[in-house]
């Protein structure tokens, strides 16, 4: 990844033992910056800020955040993230990492990331989630820009409950994939695709049912306390609409 920026972002969320949540940590450096919202109740609030474009070719973007026992952490973006071609040959990486306490919830439900003509992005998402904690989880990958050509994109989502790995996936897409990402089998042709994961210990005593949600979206429930529901859509728009009811439908 020579030649390009690395940047690293850090939250850390913790019960402030008056009914609230503090953030000890919130660090964010290059184009990675970080601002507190107002949040609701307990929940502290999080915004995820672009300070410029990207990731282009050769960057490497390190997103951590940690909910401690107690604490309620959202956190959101700004806007949508652009993988860019860069003046390097190599491909940028986004790495996303977060823990959850017993105890703790977490909301990320950042905007989409879009994968423009010409780019290559490798996305790594690992979860950690506590026996006890609440963790709530969108991705959103949208294939080009308006009326273009998608970049390389390949995303992996590890998810692990109480020391157990429940969950990993990998998905690439665009130019150089292995053949078939856009046939009947994986994406059909859509040019949006997301996934929903939801780990609530009440999941444990009453597993979610695997079933389908609409026209593109299906519920399927994990080891342990935890519902994925996977979309694709033909656009943006849409797919939110399919994760939005997805999660409304789940309680």
């Amino acid at each position: 990844m020579s030649g390009g920026v690395q940047a690293t972002a850090r939250i850390l969320a913790r019960d402030d033992g008056r009914g609230g949540t503090s953030l000890p940590v919130l660090e964010g450096d290059g184009p990675l910056a970080l601002r507190r919202t107002r949040g609701s109740g307990a929940e502290a609030r999080v915004m995820l800020v672009g300070a410029m474009s990207g990731p282009l070719g050769g960057d490497h973007f390190t997103v951590e955040a940690e909910a401690a026992e107690g604490a309620r952490l959202h956190v959101g973006s700004a806007a949508a993230t652009i993988a860019l071609p860069g003046q390097t040959k190599t491909g940028a990486r986004y790495d996303v990492r977060l823990t959850v306490a017993d105890g703790a919830e977490l909301r990320w439900l950042p905007e989409q990331l879009i994968s423009a003509n010409g780019s290559e992005l490798y996305v790594s998402t690992r979860v950690d989630v506590g026996a006890y904690g609440r963790l709530v989880l969108r991705e959103e990958q949208v294939l080009g820009r308006a009326a273009e050509e998608p970049g390389r994109l390949t995303s992996r989502l590890v998810l692990r409950v109480g020391g157990r790995t429940v969950l990993d996936q990998e998905l690439a897409c665009g130019p150089g994939a292995p053949g078939g990402w856009d046939g009947p089998a994986v994406l059909a042709g859509h040019r949006a695709v997301g996934q929903l994961v939801v780990v609530r210990p009440e999941f444990a005593a009453e597993p979610m049912a695997a079933r389908v949600l609409g026209d593109g979206a299906v519920v399927m429930p994990l080891a342990g306390p935890a519902v994925l529901v996977s979309a694709v859509a033909p656009d943006a728009l849409r797919l939110r609409r399919l994760l939005d009811e997805a999660l409304t439908s789940l309680g």
